[in-house]
């Protein structure tokens, strides 16, 4: 008679234990997109999303997301996601080529595939498509007037010698000399999201049957108040470039894997690695953030693993005081709010007249003046990528305290360029 007993005393302190466990807070997520049910091949298209705040209520337009162009990213609020096994979902970019964010209220079961891979290389007019957050593979030589062009992004690969680099998660397409691996930018916390970029054409042929580079795999943020299971893959792998006698041009890098959740578990497989090509792309980042871990996956490359406390509010994005970079205007020509020029598919953000040199005014915030400020061109053709570095205007005037001004006089090339700008801190 006092088996029972026990067994329910047992049972009752069970239910107040659980009763006392609090899940992890992702700010935002609201399930206004309702749930994401994949039972089949799907491709989500980014460029179908609001303009918006990340964590407005997006019921009127579930299933679609908000992007955020101050956060730079496409933020979908689901109830819950299911990939169902044997299902692959695949993205089709936002215009400005943003990242993609799942915030999620509810349980996380991915059986199947989620993929942000890059393309591989295409042959000339046509670039490498990146995943979402990454950056295009460089232009192939297209008859014997427009020759080959570096890889896009911070760490695309520039061109080196009879061939083209290798994309790179790296430093302005340098490279580890005994691996000829790209360098990892950013930070192992990937706030900010940011994908990989592209490798280079190859330089020295003008035959409209090379490939050009690989293009950079994008990123991804999944944040889970529940669980995030995952017996199936994630991957966002950088695009192969080609390597036959006749061209050898750059792989995309991996790109960038971020998973918060309360519990991870599974054995599936995680990639952010570089694709194919002349020497190796660089890898990507992985970074997985939970209470609890049951977690044995395949993962590359090796992940940064942060502890969460039980009841904790997630970090999302940068800090409010975190140091900030851009672009103010360049030739005189004040730059849009939101850049998302795609070399003639749309116009350009700029027009420039022609000349030697145009000056690029950039503005930084809550960043030493012992910094080094580099804006990076990178044109479309004919030409490898440059760095120029920036110098404080002592001239100007009216800025807050935490705030610097800094120009650049870069190189002006006939036709289309890409301008990037980072700070090197002391």
């Amino acid at each position: 008679m006092k088996i029972p007993h026990l067994i329910l005393i047992g049972l009752s302190m069970m239910a107040a234990i659980a009763g006392l466990r609090a899940d992890i807070v992702v700010p935002g997520a609201n399930g206004t997109d309702g749930p994401l049910i994949i039972t089949a091949n799907t491709e989500i298209d980014l460029s179908q999303a609001v303009t918006g705040t990340w964590d407005q209520n997006n019921t009127a337009n579930a299933g679609k997301g908000v992007y955020d162009p101050a956060k730079w990213a496409v933020v979908f609020k689901y109830s819950s996601v299911t990939v169902n096994s044997g299902a692959t979902v695949t993205f089709k970019n936002h215009p400005s080529r943003a990242p993609v964010v799942w915030l999620v209220n509810g349980n996380v079961t991915i059986a199947g595939t989620v993929s942000l891979n890059g393309q591989n290389g295409q042959l000339a007019p046509v670039l490498a498509e990146p995943g979402p957050g990454g950056f295009r593979g460089g232009m192939a030589s297209y008859q014997n007037s427009i020759k080959a062009g570096a890889g896009f992004g911070l760490g695309g690969g520039g061109q080196q010698g009879n061939a083209g680099g290798p994309g790179g998660y790296g430093d302005n397409g340098s490279h580890d000399t005994a691996a000829q691996r790209g360098l990892a930018y950013g930070n192992p916390s990937l706030i900010p999201l940011i994908g990989g970029s592209g490798g280079a054409a190859d330089p020295e042929f003008t035959q409209t049957y090379h490939l050009g580079g690989g293009a950079g795999g994008g990123a991804i943020l999944i944040a889970s108040q529940g669980v995030l299971s995952l017996s199936g893959q994630i991957r966002s792998n950088g695009g192969n470039g080609q390597v036959e006698w006749y061209n050898n041009s750059g792989g995309g890098s991996g790109g960038g894997i971020r998973l918060i959740a309360d519990t991870l578990s599974g054995n599936g497989t995680l990639a952010a690695v570089g694709g194919t090509g002349w020497h190796t792309p660089g890898f990507g980042r992985i970074r997985l953030e939970r209470v609890t871990a049951t977690l044995g996956s395949s993962i590359a490359p090796d992940p940064s693993v942060v502890p969460l406390a039980t009841g904790a509010t997630v970090v999302l994005w940068p800090p409010t005081d975190a140091p900030k970079v851009e672009i103010v205007s360049v030739g005189g020509v004040n730059t849009p709010v939101d850049p998302r020029a795609a070399f003639g598919a749309l116009t350009p953000d700029v027009t420039l007249p022609q000349g030697t040199t145009t000056p690029v005014v950039i503005r930084t915030e809550n960043v030493e003046s012992a910094s080094a400020v580099q804006v990076r061109i990178t044109p479309r053709s004919n030409a490898n990528f440059m760095t120029v570095n920036a110098t404080i205007d002592s001239s100007a005037t009216g800025l807050p305290p935490n705030v610097l001004q800094w120009v650049a006089n870069v190189p002006t090339n006939i036709g289309y360029s890409a301008l990037q700008v980072k700070v090197v801190r002391p």
